[in-house]
């Protein structure tokens, strides 16, 4: 591993001092491969757009970044920005000297990439929905134009994880290998999805079964390492020694930070689906108009950039994990029947007055 880790520290060098005129595009970059813009910004866009595809890809994302989860306790991945100053391959103290940004310092172990593994896993549902509509084209003219679509969705797909990936790697919180590693396993999780229709009728308690047992397992799974006298969050304290700025450490990128968040947003997403509301609104006539699907996507956007405002106190770790779960259900509720629910009211009321 060290032979890997030296290359990549090499190829972390190469991208700091030869590519610095890419820096914010790159740090843009890195941002756009978060794993929270799927709940603020794919998933209300394309729930409001297809339901089916909505739903998919929360499942897809939670179960993703549970995975990410486990793999990383398992694999043990280091982080760029700490190894370099803990390994003894460096001979007399002559460590490379690795440049930091505010959004290096991420506390969880570092491989498998999770900003990889969450980008491709919801770009892979993103670009397969879109081309499931072109397949239906049956004539000549359409099939070339759905080979020239397929050929530029999957383009665009490969341009952004790969851009997803050098970002990663030039804040030096990932080395190539893990990222690499990331966005196939977030393919892999994308397609198995590809196959599990039964997520799309699943009711209110299979989802909340499947939160328990999400939970259930990888705390135990921590408990008993733990007894075993493995610290599975060995990382964070490496993090806290090693960060440029301790300003920089953010407790959103703990590992149970993650987990918490992703339970509650699957717990959210169960409730909307399952509600009077859903219902109401989305099963009713408005449902099929483009205006209600218009209004419900600006609404959904505005409201979610209004959570996000909302600042969690962090001086507290179990006071953080519950509003960050309350929070985290919060947006998928908003997004799947509270907006739609206030869009459909609002539109019947305006019926009835022109009626």
């Amino acid at each position: 591993m060290d032979l890997l880790h030296s290359n990549g520290v090499l190829i972390i060098q190469h991208l700091q001092r030869d590519y610095r005129a890419y820096q914010d595009f790159l740090n843009f970059m890195s941002h756009v491969g978060d794993p929270r813009n799927i709940f603020s910004i794919y998933f209300p866009l394309w729930f409001q757009l297809n339901q089916v595809v909505g739903t998919k890809m929360i499942w897809v994302a939670v179960i993703g970044d549970w995975f990410n989860l486990i793999f990383k306790w398992i694999l043990f991945g280091h982080r760029p920005y700490w190894w370099v100053h803990e390994t003894v391959i460096y001979p007399n103290q002559s460590s490379p000297c690795l440049e930091q940004f505010p959004i290096t310092c991420e506390t969880g172990p570092g491989s498998p990439s999770g900003h990889a593994m969450g980008s491709s896993c919801v770009w892979y549902v993103m670009v397969t929905a879109a081309l499931s509509y072109t397949v239906r084209w049956k004539d000549k003219s359409a099939v070339t134009l759905h080979r020239l679509t397929w050929s530029l969705l999957w383009s665009i797909f490969w341009i952004i994880q790969i851009s997803v990936c050098i970002s990663r790697v030039f804040i030096a919180t990932h080395f190539p290998h893990q990222v690499i590693l990331g966005v196939f396993a977030g393919i892999l999780v994308a397609e198995a999805f590809e196959h599990a229709p039964a997520i799309q009728t699943a009711s209110l308690r299979t989802y909340i079964k499947t939160n328990l047992f999400l939970f259930i397992f990888a705390f135990g799974f921590y408990l008993v390492l733990k007894l075993l006298d493995i610290d599975l969050l060995w990382s964070v304290p490496k993090a806290k020694k090693w960060c440029a700025n301790p300003d920089w450490i953010n407790i959103d990128t703990t590992p149970f930070a993650g987990l918490v968040r992703n339970l509650g947003a699957l717990f959210g997403l169960g409730l909307g689906i399952n509600s009077e509301m859903f219902i109401a609104s989305c099963k009713g006539k408005n449902s099929c108009k483009i205006s209600f699907r218009i209004l419900c996507i600006a609404a959904s956007l505005a409201t979610l950039q209004l959570y996000n405002v909302v600042k969690i106190p962090t001086h507290t770790e179990c006071l953080f994990y519950i509003l960050s779960f309350c929070k985290s259900a919060a947006m998928p509720l908003t997004v799947v029947a509270l907006v739609p629910y206030c869009v459909h009211s609002l539109m019947r009321t305006t019926e009835k007055k022109l009626n």
